[in-house]
């Protein structure tokens, strides 16, 4: 990690102060980045605050803390700004921010899912939308160089978003918007040389812990998922921000220990006339959940 150089850099991680957040923050502290922690210390469901989180790791760090939710608009401003006026600018945004509520469809109370998009995919909205004035503003004043190579967006993402998992499609509707959201903004910000890619990780967090499994397989995937580490995932966003990954943009990237994933993207795979369903079902996929697809042993 000492070979990436970011100092100079500014970066705002929300969800930062524990859990798969806090190990970004540590890896792009560790390259020399300034940090603003963006946690108000919610607990997995969303219930509760507790800013000593934030403000703990900031002071650790040598950053500022935000403890507000930054499930508004008004927050992620507030947020921005902070890095502004504490460290002069930003170049380096994390959404890493994310509760959990899960339920069947038929079961789901609406309030659950309106909180759980509010603080997985709204918020990434609202602080994107935030930092991306500043960043077009900071290309174009040549900022760290002319042209800015700066700029960097990463959003946490999960597999739940592309295979689907019983119970949560919240959970999983709000990270399949956050990859819509991460194409948008990389054709977005393309001409201002800021990147924005997504990244599914694999690691032991609060959400890990609150698996049930409801099958054998599902149990051995817990088991093996309570044996990874979250270091490694702060380790490819550092490796995304600094100056190799300049032309790395709009990607779905996955990471597990050792291991580093580059996810296919939909496209059509296959081709028929007049809807004929029966060509078409050989290129059908299976109802398999991504707790199936990666019930292997992880490369620690």
């Amino acid at each position: 990690m000492s070979a990436i150089d970011l100092s100079g850099r500014v970066a705002l991680v929300t969800g930062g102060g524990r859990g798969i957040g806090l190990a970004i923050a540590e890896a792009l502290h560790g390259c020399g980045a300034r940090l603003v922690i963006a946690d108000c210390g919610t607990g997995i469901g969303g219930e509760g605050a507790d800013p000593s989180v934030a403000e703990a790791v900031a002071a650790r760090l040598g950053g500022a803390a935000h403890v507000e939710s930054i499930a508004s608009p008004a927050s992620a401003q507030a947020a921005v700004a902070l890095a502004r006026k504490r460290f002069g600018g930003l170049d380096i945004l994390v959404n890493a921010a994310a509760i959990l509520r899960d339920g069947f469809v038929f079961k789901q109370d609406p309030a659950d899912w309106e909180a759980v998009i509010r603080n997985n995919l709204s918020a990434a909205f609202y602080t994107t939308s935030a930092a991306t004035p500043v960043m077009r503003d900071q290309a174009k004043a040549g900022r760290g160089g002319d042209p800015y190579r700066w700029g960097r967006i990463l959003n946490i993402v999960s597999t739940a978003g592309f295979y689907g998992n019983f119970g949560q499609a919240a959970y999983a509707s709000a990270k399949a918007g956050l990859f819509g959201l991460t194409r948008v903004t990389a054709m977005d910000m393309q001409r201002s040389n800021v990147t924005c890619n997504a990244i599914a990780p694999f690691a032991h967090t609060r959400v890990t812990d609150t698996i049930q499994p409801a099958n054998p397989a599902q149990a051995a995937y817990k088991e093996r998922a309570l044996k990874i580490g979250a270091a490694p995932v702060g380790a490819l966003v550092a490796k995304l921000c600094g100056p190799a990954a300049e032309k790395i943009t709009g990607q779905l990237l996955g990471v597990r220990g050792r291991e580093t994933f580059v996810f296919s993207q939909p496209r059509p795979v296959a081709r028929a006339l007049d809807g004929d369903l029966a060509a078409l079902s050989p290129a059908f996929i299976a109802l398999d959940t991504d707790l199936e697809a990666f019930n292997t042993d992880p490369v620690l």
